[in-house]
């Protein structure tokens, strides 16, 4: 039994559904800096609970998240409306996201103990109707096109619309909601303002989610139906995910996708921390660094085509990742050395506003090629099982991502605490011994992390050329079984 196609002709993937497409990638980008930036310091520093209590609700959320994805990714692929199999999700998710995003930033004034419970409850909410939206919507990437290169093309306007979402909405935290005024003089220390920033974003991932599942709603006709036949049991039903996600190539990027998103998690979590405490910097000088994530989104979504056309997947995404640790760790490493301006000096924000231009333009390029390389994917499985798996692979990319926010800030708190670090903290009177321990602590782990994903991407063995093999296998396949129901037909007339 194999998954059906459309009987429509597809018109090509033009610019105005790469721009929907991507679209809905802000809600995502908005949840996920929210987890990497503020969740830890606000619920840590300003609601007061230990880090490695906050860190470990996130890290709750993630396990019961884990459950979630491959059963939503499943259902997506099999499921038969009249809007196909991937948009009756996202419509529903729209709303549920909202509201419980504004929740996550206003809790109830509890003991800590409940706060906590607070706190995972609501994550989880969160992250649950975020699979609902995300892993169809990701889904739709193989689905649109089966070229090796426009893939990452059309992945890379998701990326960049991610990216740009969520750096703009924090842009918008430090510079308005989170602004220096004479009572907060470091405004990431300003109560009032998350809860402000918690509504703002809300209504934002509300409606670019139902924009974006509008505005890709008329592809519906052209994408992929679900397989017909009788109905399984659900032991068939965990069989069959069991055998399409032991695919080698797929489980070789689930293990690059789980440890460069800890590696990301882990960066996002604690750079708040070394901008306020490491580098002394205010709301106003924050926003400059986050000014340099818009250009890299940018500069990416054009790099990564390029590197994919000129070089092939998977050497440009073992040297992006590579790059992308060194750039990271570098200025932290020349502050220890003695090598980087002092603080407060007119040269050390325009140093590191050109570190982090660099590193975040190869850190999201190499996002991009990573999940392209998932996608093709798709067809390597169809080859071997006879199914269209596109929403059980991209629960498993989807899971990665959140694992970002997950393990990640777990991460986070469990060095925060070794290192320990006070709560309510003020910049300038973090004794100097402690911020070095969290320095010469947090690059190690750094770097381990994604030195684990490099080796995991070197067993990844789809090419060019092997992928455009698996699309003539498939076609040959597709033909001979059509001769073989047109004979069947001519039978029994």
């Amino acid at each position: 039994m194999s998954s059906a196609s459309s009987n429509a002709v597809a018109p090509p993937v033009g610019l105005v559904t790469k721009l929907f497409y991507g679209l809905g990638s802000v809600a995502f980008g908005i949840k996920d800096n929210g987890f990497q930036t503020f969740i830890l310091l606000f619920y840590s520093q300003l609601v007061g609970l230990p880090a490695n209590w906050v860190g470990g609700a996130i890290f709750v959320a993630l396990v019961v998240d884990a459950f979630m994805d491959p059963i939503v990714g499943q259902i997506s692929d099999q499921w038969r409306s009249k809007w196909g199999r991937r948009h009756p999700f996202m419509y529903f998710a729209a709303l549920p996201v909202a509201i419980s995003y504004v929740a996550l930033w206003n809790p109830p004034h509890l003991t800590p103990q409940l706060t906590v419970v607070y706190l995972t409850v609501v994550a989880i909410v969160v992250r649950t109707f975020i699979t609902f939206y995300e892993i169809p919507s990701s889904a739709l990437a193989p689905e649109l096109t089966e070229d090796y290169d426009e893939r990452t093309a059309i992945l890379g306007y998701r990326y960049m619309f991610g990216w740009l979402g969520g750096l703009g909405m924090t842009f918008l935290a430090f510079a308005v909601f989170l602004a220096n005024t004479a009572k907060y003089p470091v405004g990431q220390l300003n109560p009032e303002g998350y809860s402000r920033y918690g509504l703002v974003s809300a209504v934002v991932m509300f409606f670019v989610i139902i924009i974006s599942s509008a505005g890709t709603h008329r592809r519906i006709p052209y994408l992929r139906k679900p397989a017909t036949g009788p109905k399984r049991s659900m032991f068939a039903y965990v069989g069959e995910m069991l055998s399409t996600l032991s695919n080698r190539s797929f489980l070789m990027m689930l293990g690059v996708g789980l440890f460069t998103a800890m590696g990301q998690g882990l960066n996002f979590a604690l750079s708040i921390y070394f901008a306020t405490w490491f580098w002394e910097f205010n709301s106003s000088q924050i926003l400059m660094l986050i000014a340099m994530g818009f250009a890299g989104a940018v500069v990416a979504m054009v790099l990564a085509p390029w590197l994919s056309r000129a070089f092939g997947k998977k050497p440009a995404a073992l040297v992006t990742l590579a790059l992308g640790v060194i750039s990271v760790s570098s200025p932290i490493l020349l502050r220890l050395a003695g090598l980087m301006p002092a603080n407060h000096t007119p040269l050390l924000l325009p140093t590191l506003l050109a570190f982090g231009a660099f590193s975040s333009s190869l850190g999201i390029s190499a996002s991009i090629l990573i999940s392209s390389m998932i996608a093709d994917v798709v067809e390597d499985s169809e080859l071997k099982t006879g199914r269209r798996s596109e929403g059980l692979f991209f629960a498993a990319s989807a899971f990665v991502n959140k694992t970002v926010t997950g393990a990640g800030v777990f991460i986070s708190g469990l060095v925060l605490t070794y290192v320990h670090f006070p709560t309510r903290a003020r910049p300038g009177h973090v004794p100097q011994d402690i911020l070095d321990h969290l320095a010469l602590t947090y690059i190690p782990a750094y770097a381990v992390l994604y030195g684990i994903a490099f080796l995991f991407m070197l067993g990844y063995r789809i090419s060019r050329t092997s992928h455009h093999d698996n699309l003539r296998r498939l076609a040959d396949a597709a033909a001979a079984a059509e001769l073989v129901e047109e004979a069947g037909v001519t039978a029994t007339h």
